[in-house]
């Protein structure tokens, strides 16, 4: 269970929301409390750093925003991302410092730590990216299982509740998802792994790894 546990998982120090996890045990925790945390924590941003645009939408001065994203507060756009043409942000985000959302990518409840990718076509609900990770073109996370019930994660064989009902994917540090993958439900993904393109992920990948197309899980050299 210690491998779950949000140290094992994120430097805090790389996202302005490091403050959502005081108190949590695991990343999933954070979830139902994401869009509260973001009205309270925009309120109190420089406004010499961060302008206020519509409802609840806080967006630092020195990103760049394309004029056709689509933007839904609760937001927070940290200093220096991009967020480019076509992008759909439903509300309860925070995107990094430095992160880049893509084309017709679609953000919902999830947080973007500093210097996160998700620049091709991708869909992130529910989760939580780790400082520069990144996902590559067409890769996705499914946040809800077609049975509607509660989301548990795979550990070593064993169920892990998590009390959550919609949970996409906890994304360690510095991990690499490649294109056209797709992180089901309670994918766990530890620090510095990389997981093939067409990949069908589920449950806990350890960290320093290599997921393979067909769940083969080998460590790096």
């Amino acid at each position: 269970m210690d491998r779950l546990k949000i140290e094992n998982l994120y430097n805090l120090q790389e996202t302005i929301g490091k403050d959502l996890f005081e108190g949590l045990t695991y990343p999933w925790e954070a979830l139902p409390l994401i869009g509260d945390f973001i009205v309270k924590l925009g309120n109190t941003l420089d406004p010499e750093k961060f302008e206020k645009r519509g409802e609840d939408i806080w967006i630092a001065k020195s990103a760049k925003v394309f004029d056709s994203a689509c933007l839904t507060g609760p937001l927070i756009i940290d200093e220096d991302a991009e967020v480019r043409h076509c992008a759909f942000i439903r509300g309860k985000v925070i995107v990094g410092k430095g992160a880049t959302v893509g084309n017709s990518t679609e953000l919902k409840n999830s947080i973007l730590f500093n210097g996160v990718q998700v620049p091709h076509y991708n869909y992130i609900g529910d989760s939580i990216l780790g400082y520069k990770s990144h996902t590559g073109a067409g890769s996705i996370t499914s946040n809800l299982k077609s049975d509607k019930s509660l989301v548990t994660v795979l550990l070593e064989g064993k169920k892990v509740e998590t009390g959550v009902k919609k949970f996409g994917a906890m994304i360690g540090d510095n991990v690499e998802v490649g294109c056209n993958s797709v992180l089901n439900p309670g994918t766990v993904i530890g620090k510095k792994t990389n997981v093939y393109p067409l990949s069908f992920v589920r449950g806990y990948v350890p960290a320093n790894s290599i997921y393979k197309r067909l769940g083969e899980v080998a460590e790096k050299y």
